[in-house]
């Protein structure tokens, strides 16, 4: 596999390239490039083959989408290149329209978008998380008309749940409607939710997958030692680590991110220590050996990475060319097991129990 090996994005006409480049490290913040080291991010993925570059309204106040915009402009590439985008989560304080998923937020967040991105369509526009309140019947009028409009050409949703897509699709389907091409969800070796329900729905409705975070926020680099486990209960309020804002050291998985209050347990690090060991007989990194395994998964369309500085880029597209052999694959699931949980248990009992010890296989229309 290698940077032009393009693919169409879930059961569409939309073609993406293995790796996408995820820009939340632009501009000023927490974990912000400035504008030079940005640029020669976004160049040296673009110079690879790269054509699918990812943002948001909130990364870094909106600078990360004026950025991604001028690099896009000075580059001449806008119309080889897939341009993705989110709204959701709050745009500003103390004003409940400014955030969530409801038509007039949906609204106002394109139209942002458009004026940041300085472009005239969003290729895949992304509802950045599920907002508890709104019907998805508004949620897909709102998306179908932006669809209408020609403001955005596909959509998809991230960090929601599956019977909400679900619900989202049938209605699109019922109704003639645009419905959803993809979900963009967390997915590494120590986080593999998806698997339990996400992905069979995936699979079910022809959605693609664009993982984020597939080295849990740099955990399976290896950067962090069994030591984290005791800060694992250091929180940050929701409003700071949704904007970027707030104040505490640069490091994504430090005390004052409660994403690695998540990711630092016993389990997870004895997935670390197994990826450790087979990346040493492979003679790779551990990041790479991390992305391989999720670049080898099926269902998997484009996968997500942040760059903080270009030879990271590099770094990660030489995983592109690893191919893991079945016992490293097996060692990696093994290790990395998703716990028996009520439902999904049920669902994986031999079809033998069901079909009166008749073997029966699912064989789908091609």
């Amino acid at each position: 596999m290698h940077m032009k090996d393009y693919r169409t994005f879930g059961r569409s006409g939309l073609v993406v390239s293995p790796l996408a480049l995820g820009t939340m490290t632009f501009g000023a913040g927490r974990w912000g490039s400035d504008e030079a080291g940005a640029r020669a991010i976004f160049d040296t993925y673009v110079e690879a083959g790269g054509n699918l570059v990812d943002t948001a309204d909130i990364y870094s106040g909106g600078d990360s989408e004026r950025m991604l915009g001028q690099f896009i402009a000075d580059s001449g590439l806008r119309d080889r290149l897939v341009v993705s985008t989110k709204s959701g989560f709050p745009r500003s304080q103390g004003h409940p329209m400014h955030g969530g998923n409801g038509a007039f937020n949906i609204r106002l967040g394109i139209e942002g978008s458009l004026r940041r991105l300085a472009t005239d369509r969003i290729d895949l526009y992304w509802i950045h998380v599920w907002d508890r309140t709104t019907p998805a019947e508004e949620v897909l009028q709102t998306l179908a008309a932006a669809v209408t409009r020609g403001d955005i050409l596909y959509y998809g949703f991230s960090n929601t749940p599956s019977w909400y897509v679900a619900r989202v699709a049938t209605l699109a389907a019922a109704h003639g409607l645009p419905g959803p091409i993809g979900l963009q969800n967390a997915w590494s070796l120590v986080e593999r939710g998806v698997e339990l329900d996400l992905l069979p729905m995936a699979r079910e409705l022809g959605l693609g997958m664009m993982p984020w975070s597939p080295l849990a926020g740099g955990l399976l680099t290896g950067k962090y030692g069994r030591e984290m486990l005791a800060r694992a209960d250091q929180t940050v309020s929701l409003p700071d680590r949704a904007t970027g804002g707030g104040t505490g050291s640069g490091d994504r998985l430090s005390g004052d991110n409660p994403y690695g209050g998540m990711l630092f347990s016993a389990r997870n690090f004895d997935i670390v220590d197994t990826v450790r060991e087979i990346a040493g007989e492979l003679d790779i990194t551990m990041a790479q050996l991390a992305l391989a395994w999720v670049l080898s998964r099926p269902g998997m369309s484009s996968l997500l990475l942040g760059a903080s500085r270009p030879q990271q880029v590099i770094d990660n597209m030489a995983a592109l060319a690893v191919q893991l052999s079945d016992e490293d694959l097996d060692r990696l699931d093994t290790v990395s097991v998703l716990p028996v949980l009520n439902p999904y248990f049920i669902f994986q009992m031999p079809t033998e129990m069901i079909f009166g010890s008749q073997s029966v296989t699912r064989r789908l229309a091609v």
